[in-house]
């Protein structure tokens, strides 16, 4: 075992991130102002852990002037969270503001500034409308491109002249993948040209919105970029068939997105395997030059855990469509480090390994972790007996691992510029609910929702404050 002590610098974020639906509750939304994650959940309601959903989340929206002193006291540079795209307007056709939605927005902007907390706002956060989903199709139609981008405007009327960093998505592969590719959450559709059009009409999407946000002037004070989560990919082995099968898989679920955005087209090898399998989607050639003339500022990266491939053991059943499974089985490395609630392994290299590709294939651009974090379930077993407090030093060292490699990947030329953790409070999440808690704040669903910090908000506010790591890391022969 080493000790070891890093100095944080001062152009480092050290902030948090959560998104409108997860914390804000639906307490105040109008008729019709549904979005995807309201619909399924109505549809749906006992797949979600225990019943919980979007209904009251953490109710942020009542609580926000709370939270962000919590936010203060935690020591956080930075929130990030999204506009919810389904409330704040009351006409999605015609991007008609609900003025009493965006006033609360207004208000919470405001709080994060009188605290000294930078805002950074997401203009999607799976909050797709529920309406654009049942009238279009959600993100199949080229009209829910343009109806996104005359949100987007509206949105950066209202709000960038208090908040200069925005992005178009997060997670723009996650909807499509779990609901068109695997057919695993609501409407249970197996359609593979489906995925591949909602990712198409994504990076479109942010094209036009990175267009719009520069030629109405706000890059002069601000930038664009999106939230990725592209997974760190190994192979089983060196053997050709296994790298072959984790440079599929990047392919497909990485490369999709982090070419496109960042160098402005999308890998030839990947538009002839779609069209080799005979998977359409609507794309020409207008937009694809809009697309490579108008790449993101800046790329947010969650990072959670490594992911594992080898070539595929079984011949695919030719009578299924065509999946990116039938190039690739997952692997699980014996031995590895698991955080055994979620199923998960730890291994925070990931960040460095990831640093290091974002520098030598994609231009070294601004980046950041912009989510990061660990997930518990039945933290009360961590309770303190004397003052009530979880004490999640599992979390502390699962933090710092990670801010550890991001550091380490600096110091070796990356320009990562940052680290949020998910999440700032324990908050609800698709299907898991309640059940695994990431917050450094505690919410007491037996409680009125209180709030409570855990050891990990008092770690955090000191990491913060004294700009410095110190950490103990695992390095030596035993």
């Amino acid at each position: 075992m080493s000790k070891v002590s890093l100095a944080i610098p001062q152009d480092f974020i050290l902030g948090a991130a959560a998104s409108a639906w997860q914390t804000e509750g639906l307490s105040g939304k109008k008729a019709g102002q549904d979005s995807y994650l309201d619909l399924w959940y109505k549809h749906d309601r006992h797949v979600w852990h225990n019943g919980y959903g979007p209904a009251k989340a953490t109710d942020f929206i009542h609580r926000y002037q709370e939270d962000i002193a919590l936010m203060k006291a935690s020591g956080l540079t930075h929130f990030r969270t999204s506009i919810n795209w389904s409330r704040f307007l009351l006409d999605y056709e015609n991007a008609t503001v609900d003025e009493e939605y965006a006033s609360y927005l207004d208000a919470v902007i405001d709080e994060l500034h009188r605290q000294g907390i930078e805002p950074m706002l997401c203009l999607e956060h799976y909050e797709l409308p529920a309406y654009l989903l049942e009238k279009y199709d959600g993100w199949s139609s080229k009209k829910v491109v343009e109806l996104f981008v005359l949100y987007a405007e509206k949105a950066f009327a209202r709000f960038a002249g208090k908040v200069t960093r925005w992005f178009s998505f997060n997670e723009p592969i996650v909807v499509q993948t779990r609901v068109y590719l695997d057919a695993l959450r609501w409407p249970y559709e197996q359609n593979t040209g489906k995925w591949m059009q909602w990712n198409h009409h994504k990076v479109l999407a942010t094209a036009k919105v990175v267009a719009l946000f520069r030629q109405r002037g706000y890059s002069r004070n601000g930038s664009i970029g999106v939230i990725l989560n592209p997974e760190v990919t190994y192979p089983r082995s060196s053997a050709p068939h296994d790298l072959q099968a984790a440079h599929l898989y990047d392919l497909f679920y990485n490369r999709v997105f982090l070419d496109p955005l960042i160098k402005g087209e999308y890998p030839h090898e990947l538009l002839d395997l779609l069209a080799k399998h005979q998977v359409d989607f609507a794309c020409n050639e207008e937009e694809l030059a809009l697309i490579r003339d108008n790449t993101v500022d800046e790329v947010g990266i969650n990072l959670y855990y490594p992911h594992r491939v080898k070539a595929p053991s079984h011949q695919w059943n030719k009578n299924t469509p065509f999946h990116p499974a039938c190039y690739y089985d997952h692997f699980e490395l014996p031995g590895r480090r698991m955080n055994k609630s979620r199923g998960w392994e730890i291994y925070p290299k990931i960040v460095y390994d990831m640093a290091m590709r974002i520098k030598s294939e994609y231009g070294n651009i601004p980046w950041f972790i912009s989510e990061n974090g660990m997930g518990i379930e039945d933290e009360g077993r961590f309770r303190s007996a004397e003052n009530g407090e979880i004490q999640d030093d599992y979390r502390i060292e699962f933090i710092a691992e990670h801010i550890y490699w991001a550091l380490k990947a600096r110091e070796d030329g990356a320009n990562c510029r940052g680290y949020m953790l998910w999440a700032f409070t324990d908050n609800v999440s698709p299907m898991n609910a309640f059940k695994n808690r990431y917050g450094l704040i505690e919410i007491d669903l037996e409680n009125n929702l209180q709030r409570r910090q855990k050891k990990s908000s008092h770690w955090f506010n000191t990491l913060a404050t004294t700009r410095r790591l110190v950490l103990t890391l695992d390095d030596e022969d035993k």
